[in-house]
Formats: structure tokens, C-alpha cells, sequence
């Protein structure tokens, strides 16, 4: 069938890791390339924002991404549990697994990221927020499903 683009919307909390799970569970299969898009808000180091505001990092395979200073130099939250679990996809299905940081608006960054990349398809968390805080907060999920342009897996957190 071919190599396919699959991503996985990882911002580390439970929700995105439980789409990571549904993901692997349901959706990758043998030779895809398995895409985290990680969105920081706030960079603390200025320059990196500036550098890569428009298209994000390099992409960092996952044995980069097992290295602590290379999460310490981009950031990365150092999260056992996705490591191992990304490592034991990639093992289990034979996938290539690259994280891509971008900084700026999730919703925005998240819809930039699936045409930049050709994802086919992309999965992401529901922090499973109320109707009256979707409307005063907004929901990324909510603009994410409307205005990306590949399907849009949402898995909720309950």
C-alpha cells in the first residue's frame, strides 16, 4: 500500500497521549512514518522562535529524540512514557517516528503543519472541555477540525 504520513497531535499531556495509543493501536501499519507536531505557545529561547517561526524545526527522528540534550535544546518535554511507547510502535510496526516543533497558535501551527508535511491523516487529544468553555476559550480540536486538509481523528480523553 505504501508509506504513509500519519500525525499525531502531542502537546504530552494524557489526552494526546491516549490519541497516541488509538493511533498505534488503530491506525499505523508497517513502513508508515508516524509524525509528532509538538506547538509551543511560548518558546523560552527567542532566537530558535525566531529562526524557525515559519516552518518549524528541523524534523527530529526518534533516536535523536531519545537523547536528553536534544529535548533539553528544543525543549521537549522528557516524558518516559511517550519514549517508550514510541519505541515500541516503531519497533513493533517497523515506523519511521520524527517529531516537528513549531512555535506560535496550536490551531494554526497544527493546520500549517498537516499541508506542509502531506499528512494523510492526523489524530489528536480532546481535553473533552464543556460547550460553554469551548465558547470562551475556543478549542483548538473545534478550528483543527475545521480547517485541516486531511481527515481529523479526535480521541477523548474519557
Amino acid at each position: 500500500m505504501g508509506e504513509r504520513k500519519i500525525g499525531v497531535a502531542m502537546d504530552f499531556s494524557a489526552s494526546s497521549k491516549k490519541a497516541l495509543r488509538w493511533a498505534a493501536d488503530n491506525l499505523l501499519r508497517k513502513g508508515d512514518t508516524l509524525v509528532l507536531l509538538h506547538i509551543e505557545h511560548h518558546g523560552r529561547d527567542e532566537a530558535k522562535h525566531v529562526l524557525w517561526s515559519h516552518s518549524g524545526s528541523p524534523l527530529i527522528p526518534l533516536e535523536e529524540l531519545k537523547d536528553t540534550a536534544i529535548r533539553q535544546r528544543y525543549d521537549i518535554p522528557d516524558d518516559a512514557e511517550v519514549l517508550d511507547m514510541l519505541d515500541a510502535v516503531s519497533r513493533e510496526k517497523e515506523l519511521s517516528v520524527v517529531l516537528k516543533l513549531y512555535w506560535g497558535d496550536p490551531r494554526e501551527k497544527v493546520c500549517e503543519a498537516v499541508g506542509e508535511l502531506n499528512l494523510e491523516s492526523l489524530v489528536m487529544g480532546s481535553r473533552g472541555l464543556g460547550q460553554i468553555q469551548r465558547i470562551l476559550l475556543g478549542s483548538v480540536t473545534n478550528y483543527v477540525l475545521s480547517n485541516a486538509s486531511c481527515p481529523v481523528t479526535v480521541v477523548k480523553a474519557k
